[in-house]
């Protein structure tokens, strides 16, 4: 698990580092959708070339601020880092149950000769006073 240093420049840098990849990921989710739209005809030529201009001028940006901050490193890694968390985490839903999960295994649900028993009152509407 990857840690960060909350003294001076470090915290700064890594804070800088986390706001910048995930600025990177919602531009690749951001590309995607506009590729989506393209793709399906519902965007005119104009769109699509102010579309492109705007996420040529996001990424020319976000490598200006990584550049300036030296911390293009930084942020390569912690993509990678954060893919393989992912990765991981995907893999543990696919194969093994989350032990929290674990208090469900003997809970059956209930038959329909056996009302589901609710702790919580009646929710029905009451009219206001005088609406009777």
């Amino acid at each position: 698990m990857e840690t960060i240093n909350l003294d001076g420049d470090e915290a700064s840098d890594g804070l800088l580092a986390l706001v910048i990849a995930v600025v990177e990921l919602l531009i690749e989710a951001l590309e995607g959708e506009a590729i989506r739209r393209m793709e399906s005809g519902s965007l005119s030529d104009a769109e699509i070339e102010r579309l492109g201009t705007q996420l040529a001028a996001l990424h020319e940006e976000i490598d200006r601020l990584k550049a300036n901050a030296e911390i293009d490193d930084d942020v390569s890694q912690l993509r990678t880092d954060l893919s393989a968390l992912v990765e991981n985490a995907i893999e543990r839903v696919d194969d093994d149950p989350h032990p929290g999960f674990a208090l469900l295994d003997g809970v059956s649900k209930p038959s329909s000769e056996q009302p589901e028993r609710t702790d919580q009152p009646d929710q029905s509407p009451t009219p206001p006073e005088g609406e009777q």
